[in-house]
């Protein structure tokens, strides 16, 4: 039985991986890395996010050997907070077989202890098996954005518990 964990991401000692797993989600959903922008910017942006909210920005390890990645954060949308996921990322040998489920409960955990009521995260429209692992998990579509490239803005609602 293979062990996972999450653990906080550490920008400069994680640097290759962070941007490597970036890259290859960019080749994954655009088919290329050009629209990736500026390594050094992101690196810097990655440290102070995880200064500020450690359990939002994270390394999925199986076995201590970093296999994915996600990035969490809280923004303002129709002037209510909501989740919101910058990432979610596993390598290709992981896909699949289950494990991005551990991810999204990872995520919905992150928003509900931050007293969320929803979450939204941007998927390409060309990432079929992405969109099918979001809707099979209750995720909807809420529309079509047009960003540097074409994005599709999916959210789920939590159930409030009485």
């Amino acid at each position: 039985m293979q062990r996972f964990n999450f653990r906080p991401i550490d920008a400069l000692r994680d640097r290759q991986t962070i941007v490597q797993f970036r890259k290859d989600s960019y080749i994954v959903s655009f088919g290329t890395p050009d629209e990736l922008g500026d390594e050094e910017v992101y690196v810097a942006w990655m440290a102070m996010a995880q200064a500020m909210e450690p359990e939002g920005f994270v390394i999925m390890e199986c076995e201590g050997q970093p296999i994915g990645q996600i990035e969490l954060e809280v923004i303002l949308y129709e002037g209510h907070p909501v989740g919101y996921v910058d990432l979610f990322y596993l390598v290709p040998e992981y896909r699949d077989r289950g494990i991005g489920k551990l991810q999204l409960d990872y995520a919905e955990v992150y928003f509900k202890n931050k007293g969320l009521l929803e979450y939204h995260l941007r998927v390409s429209p060309t990432n079929k098996r992405a969109l099918r692992f979001y809707e099979k998990h209750g995720l909807k579509k809420m529309m079509t954005e047009q960003l540097t490239q074409t994005v599709i803005r999916m959210g789920k609602r939590f159930k409030l518990a009485i």
